[in-house]
């Protein structure tokens, strides 16, 4: 049966056929309200929304599904991402198919208000003449102070550069010497206020950035400033801007984003300074198709269960890194799956140790796949990559990374400890050859165990014959073993003997295998 997909705002038909050529079952049905879409989204594994339809909650909650939220644009602030991490949905955004059409209309704006050209053209309309009147400034030689150099900014300063403008920029992620590269000065936003000519936003909307341009900045401001908002609506509180214009600090103002679209009490309309457009940055013919296709394709990846990009609410993973780590990724899950069912008693603790190349790499994933399988056992098929962090803080568990050189048996290494109220247990794993995972220690003994099917998992005083009591019983109850291994520091002492079985083993025939003398404990895994 083929997943459904429902198009709850205006998409480019190249999007759709997108999804309807992968075998998807597509609906486009627009302009619901939100108690519409609680009906009817529990038929859904994705939902496609651009920037109209609010994915509160509530809307998640209705939606037992719904895998893939994808946003045909850049900005997610209209979809509750704690919600959907918490359901263990994965929200998607297209963040580079708007990005000419969004860094062009920024220039048009401070072209635009640089030379007044909509109020002398509704001046021309009106029958007036008025030259005098709509005297503008050049860019040349002005300095631009551009806040948040992502994919925009970036864009937006090369355009402004060949204006002969000087960039200032802050970015607390940009590199100095990729600042060097572009030919710009990185700078704080205290210094950016006070010196910039024109001042353009480029961050998303966040609790940071909320009216990160206030009355304070705008009190440092050269007079005759100029302020570009084509970013996100909340980014410059309007009211304090406003007040600027009013009192002549700022020269005028050039907006195309509110923090409530239509806005409805605007005071900037009153002001002939300000220029106002309807959130026109991605309204270009060829950025309404590029972010379709783009979010289109990716949602396709995510409900084949493929690797995908652009996840707003999981750790992006660029391809080469993820052709790395996939193995590991598989071996993580594995690790964790097993750790859990040695601890019945519930986890408080894990730390996990990276050792080799592995330590040298981004392992947020890794653990997140280490946690999925730790948290298979309560939550079932609920945990996925999304979640798993959220779910591990939800239930208290504490996790530690570290990394470590690669030991010597091993170029790779992902070792496990977990921590309950009834003990600790350890577990070490690697991969070999062509992508073959493998559990290398448990409980510090070194073994060589494929993590797969049905394993039992025994802890025993290293006695002659005791292995083939085990066996022998074993048989006797019809039950095949498939490979066998045994890990021990000392003869006649502690050790473990780990089986890799055709059939789960009940209760009470684990009880009957328990009763062979000097086994400690006995547990039936499965991975």
């Amino acid at each position: 049966m083929a997943k459904r997909v429902l198009v709850s705002d205006p998409l480019s038909p190249k999007g759709i056929a997108v999804l309807q050529e992968a075998g998807l079952d597509v609906d486009v049905n627009t302009g619901l309200p939100e108690e519409e879409l609680v009906k009817i989204i529990g038929q859904y594994h994705g939902l496609v929304v651009r920037s109209q339809t609010k994915v509160s909650a509530k809307i998640i909650e209705a939606a037992k599904n719904l895998q893939v939220i994808g946003r045909a644009g850049v900005g997610v602030d209209n979809v509750d991402l704690e919600a959907a991490t918490e359901h263990g949905v994965i929200v998607l955004n297209a963040p580079s198919g708007n990005t000419i059409s969004t860094a062009e209309h920024t220039m048009a704006m401070m072209l635009a208000l640089s030379r007044n050209i909509p109020q002398a053209h509704h001046s021309m309309q009106e029958g007036r003449w008025d030259r005098k009147k709509y005297t503008g400034v050049e860019l040349n030689g002005k300095i631009l102070g551009v806040i948040g150099l992502g994919r925009v900014g970036t864009e937006v300063a090369r355009r402004a550069q060949s204006f002969g403008m000087k960039i200032l920029a802050f970015d607390p992620y940009l590199a100095e010497e990729r600042a060097e590269e572009l030919g710009i000065q990185l700078a704080t936003v205290d210094e950016i206020v006070t010196e910039a000519d024109f001042l353009t936003v480029h961050t998303p909307l966040t609790k940071q950035t909320k009216n990160l341009i206030g009355d304070p900045q705008f009190a440092k401001m050269k007079d005759s400033v100029r302020v570009i908002n084509c970013a996100r609506g909340g980014i410059i509180d309007y009211d304090a801007l406003y007040r600027a214009v009013k009192a002549g600090k700022v020269a005028g103002a050039a907006i195309d984003v509110y923090e409530k679209e239509p806005p409805e009490d605007l005071p900037l309309r009153e002001l002939p300074q300000v220029i106002l457009t309807p959130h026109l940055g991605a309204s270009t013919e060829e950025a309404q198709i590029n972010v379709a296709i783009d979010v289109a394709r990716e949602m396709v990846r995510a409900l084949e269960g493929k690797a995908f990009k652009n996840a707003v609410n999981m750790t992006p993973l660029r391809p080469e890194v993820l052709a790395q780590l996939e193995p590991y990724l598989d071996l993580a899950q594995r690790l964790g799956s097993i750790a859990a069912q040695l601890s019945p008693g519930g986890i408080a603790s894990v730390e996990v140790t990276y050792s080799g190349e592995l330590g040298e790499m981004g392992v947020g994933p890794l653990t997140t796949s280490l946690l999925m399988g730790l948290l298979r056992p309560p939550y079932g098929d609920e945990v996925n990559m999304v979640n798993a962090g959220y779910l591990a803080k939800k239930r208290g568990i504490k996790v530690k990374e570290s990394r470590a050189d690669a030991p010597r048996d091993y170029s790779n290494l992902i070792s496990i400890t977990t921590h309950s109220a009834k003990g600790t247990h350890q577990l070490a794993g690697s991969v070999f050859g062509r992508g073959e995972a493998r559990v290398v220690q448990v409980e510090g003994y070194h073994v060589d165990v494929i993590p797969q099917g049905h394993l039992l998992m025994i802890n025993h005083h290293d006695r002659p014959g005791i292995i083939g009591e085990v066996g022998t019983l074993l048989g006797t109850e019809g039950v095949n073993i498939a490979t066998m291994q045994v890990g021990r520091r000392e003869i006649g002492g502690d050790a473990v003997m780990i089986l890799s079985i055709d059939t789960e083993l009940d209760s009470e025939l684990i009880a009957k295998i328990g009763a062979i003398p000097d086994l400690r404990t006995v547990r039936s895994v499965y991975v």
